[in-house]
């Protein structure tokens, strides 16, 4: 039996393989309200077709300040969850499993008026420079934070993941390269973590299914954050409750990085053998062989694949016949399965 192919399960929820589509943005909510539009019903119910086992819906704004772009999802109104709880029917009725990602973007948000993060600091030259969040604006966007997670639930989803990475606000917060602040917020990396420690509780309130944080197990900057920082973080959100660390990198500050094959999967091996909690991997995994290497050697939990399932939405059935594995397919698809 392959690994890739067997199943997983966190709490009551089991995972009918190791294949996690990861989030990414779709930039497709055209009237700028946040709501799911054609385009995300087909796009992540091909993902399903094709037998994903666990799809991860796209950063998810938790407040329209905090979108990335205005054609974010959003999950900020009540009157998101009517779409949202459609694509979990759509995923559910091809056997995946479906979590969503509640993001906020801090200083990286590009829409109009102010934008806020833990200090007054741009991303770069070419970007807003934001206000430093006050401790008003932190209550007010845990709270956000709790509220995202009650109408996932509501909307049905089966794991909720907290975007902690790709130098968003709770990534800005955890970097001594973006926070400056000199309050119980900032400064030494236990008062940096506070923030993600507040939204994890308030998460939890209204939530107590598989919770996820991905976050960026390198800045790539000689005085930012490292695996090893991470590490320590991971063990702090696995006394939280926190269920898998989704490893990604990057983002914070402007950077260049080695990219190759597998470049992020030693973030996920380390993590997952010091802080003992489970792990995603992340990073140019586009074959099944490369996959099955990668849980077979107890590098990581599950699989995350981005670009290759944009490019083969069934990167599912490729993998297996790569493994000389049988799965199944949707009925309809029989005569070609």
């Amino acid at each position: 039996m392959s690994k890739l192919f067997s199943p997983y399960t966190i709490k009551d929820v089991t995972f009918k393989n190791r294949i996690v589509m990861s989030p990414m943005c779709m930039y497709s909510c055209m009237d700028e309200d946040g709501k799911v539009t054609d385009w995300h019903r087909v796009h992540y119910t091909s993902r399903a077709v094709g037998q994903v086992g666990l799809i991860i819906v796209e950063a998810t704004a938790v407040t329209p300040q905090g979108r990335i772009s205005v054609h974010d999802l959003g999950i900020w109104s009540d009157e998101h969850i009517e779409g949202l709880a459609e694509l979990v029917r759509l995923s559910h009725q091809h056997g995946a499993k479906i979590g969503i990602q509640l993001a906020h973007a801090g200083r990286k948000a590009t829409v109009d008026g102010p934008i806020i993060a833990p200090s007054a600091i741009p991303f770069n030259e070419n970007m807003k420079t934001p206000a430093a969040m006050t401790a008003e604006q932190i209550e007010e966007t845990i709270a956000a934070f709790r509220e995202g997670a009650r109408r996932a639930k509501a909307a049905g989803f089966d794991v909720v993941e907290i975007h902690a990475a790709h130098g968003y606000l709770i990534n800005q917060f955890l970097s001594p390269l973006s926070n400056h602040r000199h309050d119980t917020y900032g400064g030494d990396r236990d008062r940096r973590y506070r923030f993600l420690q507040e939204v994890i509780e308030a998460v939890k309130e209204e939530w107590d299914g598989p919770l996820f944080v991905r976050i960026s197990a390198s800045d790539y900057h000689p005085e930012g954050l490292t695996v090893d920082d991470y590490v320590y973080y991971a063990q702090k959100m696995k006394a939280q409750g926190v269920d898998l660390i989704d490893c990604s990198s990057g983002g914070v500050v402007p950077a260049k990085i080695n990219v190759y094959p597998g470049y992020q999967v030693p973030f996920a091996e380390k993590i997952r053998a010091e802080a003992n909690i489970a792990t995603g991997a992340v990073g140019l995994i586009t074959s099944g062989w490369q996959a099955e290497e990668i849980l077979q050697n107890e590098r990581a939990d599950l699989v995350f694949l981005a670009r290759e399932l944009l490019r083969d939405p069934y990167w599912p059935r490729r993998a297996a016949q790569e493994l000389n594995m049988q799965i199944e397919g949707p009925r309809q698809y029989e005569r070609a399965w």
